[in-house]
């Protein structure tokens, strides 16, 4: 019996993304299915799944629905518990929780003023002062993490946990808006979009467009890249 994972449009949609990976990068059985963010349809398509009403949402093989990003992490950690979602050391857990649920609930600057476009860079992005503030919180955490764990570089937490895949879309808003970071934290960012299920969810996120463009900027824009 497989999950059921309902997702919004890939090219855009940051939660979609987090919920997918978690079943993905975990190996937990699963399909997808396709909500329509910008055709209108989103409501009617997710009425059965009710009160759930944004991506991603979860539904179990027993039939249980769990919305919500956090939630459905939790879910999964809890009927998973040898998947390694979340890092075995109680210290490292605890701050790996500590790192989404911030995640799940701050750094509205740089979610509202950057959303995730896995299109192309944008060159000459204006960062204003509320973003760099985010982008300044964001390597106090990673940082702070980094100590806890006693890894340098790589993962969060030695191995791939929940922690890396709440930040997965923070590093695509890094890359696509060429945010100014420190070099450990661009080098963690590419870790994390080289990933080959990110990179297969970007290759499927090309299968889609849109006239308009969601979230355009009147900006240069280059081919994305990780270099």
């Amino acid at each position: 019996m497989a999950y059921e994972i309902y997702i919004g449009d890939r090219m855009y949609s940051s939660w979609s993304l987090r919920g997918w990976l978690m079943l993905e990068k975990f190996s937990l059985p699963h399909t997808v299915h396709m909500v329509g963010l910008y055709s209108g349809t989103m409501a009617q398509e997710m009425a059965h799944l009710a009160p759930a009403r944004l991506v991603p949402a979860l539904r179990t093989p027993e039939g249980l629905v769990v919305g919500e990003s956090l939630a459905i992490a939790e879910t999964l950690a809890e009927r998973h518990p040898d998947a390694g979602l979340w890092p075995a050391d109680p210290a490292q857990r605890a701050t790996a929780r500590w790192l989404a649920a911030e995640m799940v609930g701050g750094f509205s600057a740089l979610r509202g003023e950057c959303p995730m476009q896995l299109a192309h860079i944008y060159e000459g992005f204006e960062v204003s002062h509320g973003v760099k503030a985010d982008l300044e919180r964001i390597e106090a955490l990673f940082a702070h993490a980094r100590k806890v764990s006693g890894q340098s570089s790589g993962y969060l937490f030695g191995d791939y946990s929940l922690a890396d895949v709440f930040y997965t879309p923070v590093a695509a808003r890094i890359a696509g808006y060429g945010l100014p970071v420190s070099a450990e934290t661009r080098a963690y960012c590419k870790l994390l979009l080289s990933d080959p299920a990110v990179l297969h969810w970007q290759t499927l996120a090309h299968e889609v467009s849109y006239d308009p463009e969601p979230y355009a900027m009147d900006l240069p824009k280059r081919p994305w890249s990780l270099d």
